[in-house]
């Protein structure tokens, strides 16, 4: 048994787990903190609904990485990773990526401004941490671009390997 094979029960069942928890997040954490607090009182009032949206979307875009990751372990103990079939589920990982860092980005971006333009909320830390974690959320975009890439090599490095035996 490869260490791989060990390592995808393991994986599966907390796939699951995440997967869970981000639905039970979706019905009754997001909307139960964005839409019916009351304590951050008013100047936070016009930001319940994209704050909302954001997570909301944020955790659909989490729950199709898990779907393809699993579709992925699926290929692996099938010695199947190195098909077109897996260059498809990272695709839709790498797009899901691109989607949750836009809508990061454009979230971000909006509270900097409101915090820029709110005198009694300048800060600069809130605004600096939100630009640091949309820096990261580029750089694992691209990261993902760049491991796509190497699949599609590793991939066509295979073929012609098989093609030779």
């Amino acid at each position: 048994m490869s260490i791989v094979s060990r390592f995808v029960l393991p994986l599966r069942v907390l796939l699951v787990m995440v997967f869970l928890g981000l639905l039970v997040a979706q019905v009754m954490s997001f909307p139960g903190e964005f839409l019916f607090t009351t304590e951050e009182g008013p100047r936070m009032d016009p930001w319940r609904w994209p704050m909302l949206l954001f997570w909301e979307l944020e955790a659909v875009c989490l729950q199709v990485v898990i779907v393809c990751i699993w579709r992925l372990l699926t290929l692996v103990q099938r010695d199947r990773i190195f098909t077109a079939a897996s260059l498809r589920w990272v695709d839709v990982i790498m797009w899901a990526f691109v989607v949750a860092w836009l809508v990061l980005a454009s979230m971000a971006g909006s509270l900097v401004a409101y915090i820029y333009f709110t005198p009694e909320l300048r800060d600069p830390g809130l605004p600096m941490v939100l630009i640091g974690v949309t820096l990261i959320g580029a750089v694992l975009v691209l990261l993902i671009a760049v491991m796509r890439d190497l699949l599609r090599q590793a991939t066509s490095l295979r073929t012609d390997m098989e093609g030779v035996i």
